[in-house]
């Protein structure tokens, strides 16, 4: 190895290819936000984006932190346990293309709660589905912050909490100004370039690790094993080396353990149907068709990227292994760059990880936006004002949110600097799964349902999801937890939804046959045709 796990590289010359890089986008973004000047700009970049240009973004809004920093760490620690993150992430989006991005382009506008409340009340409806959207945003951004935390910790070698705090602040100072400056424009031409730099750096990692071994998968996968034998953390775990090519090393200790495994898939596989931001992105095309050619596109790159995953997470645990992957700044969530100053030194690593960097301030701009406009449209706009606000109005109290909402990020992603943010995320994959999606698929597919339905739905699959969330060993009770030094864990499992999404269900089902039917029958029939033809999608309903 080239240097040990206190040294990666010249901090200085890190950091120099880091801000040219931030120089250079946030001059894409200042020139995309001269011309936004509409809601709709704002909003979703005036649904000016072809299908090939939207699918670039889909890929790069949805190939976050943890994509690539915690999945990799993953499979370096755990191996085929970790790689159920490539796995449910990539299979989710069957489920998206499948069952509701056609359908959804066509009902909506701007935001996830156009279609829930298209043929329901508007003001309840809205309301809940605002505060869905706020929590899986925010989950969510608590794991992007908490990986570029670890990101910059690891460029700089800072260790200790303040120090990757600091970096962690810094984070969500850029992302707030990426957003307040460019909207949805200088967003999504952000992912454009940040989904091909991704893609191929991932690539070209791929092609030096089989040179590194000197070997293809085969001699890999032998070379992961050797590494695993040697570690310190493993024999202390008690763990054969053999383990990392076999399931269970993370997830087949006990009963618990393994309906934690059931409940991680069943979020990763629908949550991405439910997730706001990714939703969001197929109101930036001009036509449903453009919407489909945009999944197809995202789901050659985003398969392509998953499988690729799976080679560095192997390389990693191969090249740098455990010991040195946990004694870095941000424990798994460095493996990455970490192996990327393996293949290629300190240059290499730093233009590595700042492409990961972009990830993140992509991402986060997502999300913001996503959040934002949640506040603005749905609740600001068509239940505090009647659907009476200005759009400058809206944009107003749009940027107003991206600020609060980066600020409790911020402190929310220092209290999460120590998990794994492939596992965060997951958690806001399981209220995407549990709050949104059922409501989703319901207000599409079932002419019944009405409006208790969903908010029984929403508000359960929420709420359920939070409590379980708080009171598992992710928040407490554990040496990694947000809380390591208390314990109030009473849920065994880390992951809510094998409990939260089923409740979801049945919870709309059971308000849907308790509630009074809604009297907007000719919405229903008008939501039908929509949706399944586009017809009249450029009219907007008022109700």
């Amino acid at each position: 190895m080239k240097e040990s796990s206190a040294a990666v590289g010249n901090p200085i010359l890190n950091i120099a290819i880091f801000i040219a890089f931030i120089a250079v986008t946030m001059y894409i973004v200042t020139r995309a936000g001269k011309t936004t000047s509409k809601s709709s700009d704002f909003y979703t970049g005036g649904a000016q984006f072809s299908g090939t240009q939207n699918g670039l973004a889909i890929a790069g809004d949805y190939l976050s932190a943890a994509s690539f920093l915690g999945i990799v760490g993953s499979i370096a620690l755990t191996g085929y346990d970790g790689f159920l993150y490539s796995i449910g992430f990539f299979v989710a989006w069957l489920v998206a293309l499948l069952l509701v991005a056609e359908p959804l382009r066509n009902v909506g506008r701007f935001t996830m709660a156009d279609v829930l409340s298209f043929r329901l009340r508007q003001k309840p409806v809205r309301v809940a589905a605002a505060c869905g959207t706020l929590f899986v945003s925010l989950f969510y951004l608590i794991a992007q912050m908490a990986g570029a935390g670890s990101l910059v910790s690891v460029l700089l070698n800072l260790h200790g909490f303040w120090p990757q705090a600091l970096c962690v602040c810094v984070v969500g100072v850029v992302m707030i100004a990426y957003v307040l400056i460019g909207g949805m424009k200088g967003t999504t031409y952000v992912q454009m370039i940040k989904a091909v730099l991704l893609i191929s750096g991932v690539a070209v990692m791929t092609v030096l690790v089989f040179v590194a071994v000197r070997g293809g998968m085969g001699a890999l996968l032998d070379a992961a094993v050797s590494s695993h034998g040697s570690s310190e953390y493993i024999q202390q775990k008690g763990y054969a080396a053999e383990d990392i090519l076999a399931p269970g090393l993370k997830y087949g200790a006990s009963f618990d353990s393994q309906l934690d495994f059931v409940s991680l898939g069943l979020s990763l596989v629908l949550g991405t149907a439910g997730l706001p931001h990714v939703l969001m992105r197929f109101y930036t095309v001009p036509t449903a068709k453009e919407a489909r050619k945009s999944v197809t596109w995202a789901i050659v790159l985003i398969g392509g990227f998953y499988l690729l995953t799976l080679v560095l997470g192997y390389g990693a645990a191969a090249l740098v292994g455990p010991d040195r992957i946990l004694a870095a700044p941000g424990a798994a969530n460095s493996a990455a760059p970490l192996l990327a100053f393996e293949l290629g030194g300190s240059i290499f690593m730093a233009l590595i990880s700042a492409v990961a960097f972009a990830t993140v301030l992509a991402v986060v701009a997502g999300l913001a936006i996503t959040a934002s406009a949640s506040i603005a449209h749905d609740i600001y706009d068509a239940v505090l004002r009647d659907g009476k606000a200005s759009a400058a109005d809206q944009v107003r109290v749009s940027r107003i949110t991206v600020v609060v909402i980066g600020v409790v990020a911020i402190v929310l992603g220092i209290l999460a600097m120590s998990q794994n943010v492939a596992f965060l995320v997951s958690l806001a994959f399981a209220i995407a799964a549990s709050a949104n999606l059922p409501t989703i698929l319901y207000s599409l597919y079932w002419k019944r349902f009405n409006t208790t339905g969903a908010i029984a739905s929403m508000y359960t699959g929420l709420i359920s999801a939070l409590v379980l969330i708080a009171l598992s060993p992710a928040v407490s009770g554990s040496p990694s937890a947000m809380f390591p030094h208390a314990d109030w864990s009473i849920f065994p499992l880390t992951s809510p939804g094998v409990v939260s999404i089923p409740l979801a269900f049945i919870a709309g089902i059971v308000g849907t046959y308790l509630g009074k039917p809604d009297r907007l029958g000719e919405l229903q029939a008008e939501m039908e045709v929509r949706s399944l033809t586009g017809v009249g999608v450029e009219a907007p309903v008022a109700h």
